[in-house]
């Protein structure tokens, strides 16, 4: 089971960038994908999910309006559009799974929620 996350980058605020967490191992078809962000000297916080079914999507307060999350079953891919960037939004991302919930469901709390994470891409926004 592995989930890599690439498409990180450097822009200037107001950009945008596409994320995507390509999984393999397993299909995705099952599991909840989560988006976390770590940046420098805080701690990992939740900024989207979406259900294994597709019709459930949670966004943090701080990305409401400027991220979009999406998924594509079969190319076992999820997205993480983000418009709008800020230098706020600077940090490491990783996507995570998780199969245990309801086809509809997805959390954006504790870490510890998912099961399965990949490694991060670093985001850096410039002012």
């Amino acid at each position: 089971v592995q989930l890599q996350a690439f498409g990180g980058g450097l822009v200037h605020a107001g950009g945008s960038l596409r994320l995507s967490c390509d999984i393999s191992g397993f299909s995705l078809t099952h599991y909840a994908i989560g988006w976390f962000r770590q940046a420098p000297g805080k701690e990992r916080e939740g900024v989207s999910c979406i259900s294994s079914r597709g019709d459930g999507r949670y966004y943090a307060d701080s990305v409401k309006g400027r991220f979009a999350i999406a998924r594509n079953n079969a190319k076992n891919t999820v997205y993480l559009e983000m418009n709008g960037l800020k230098p706020e939004d600077t940090a490491l991302y990783y996507c995570a799974a998780e199969s245990s919930w309801s086809v509809h469901s997805c959390r954006l709390g504790a870490v510890t929620d998912y099961s399965y994470w990949g490694q991060g891409t670093l985001v850096t926004v410039s002012s």
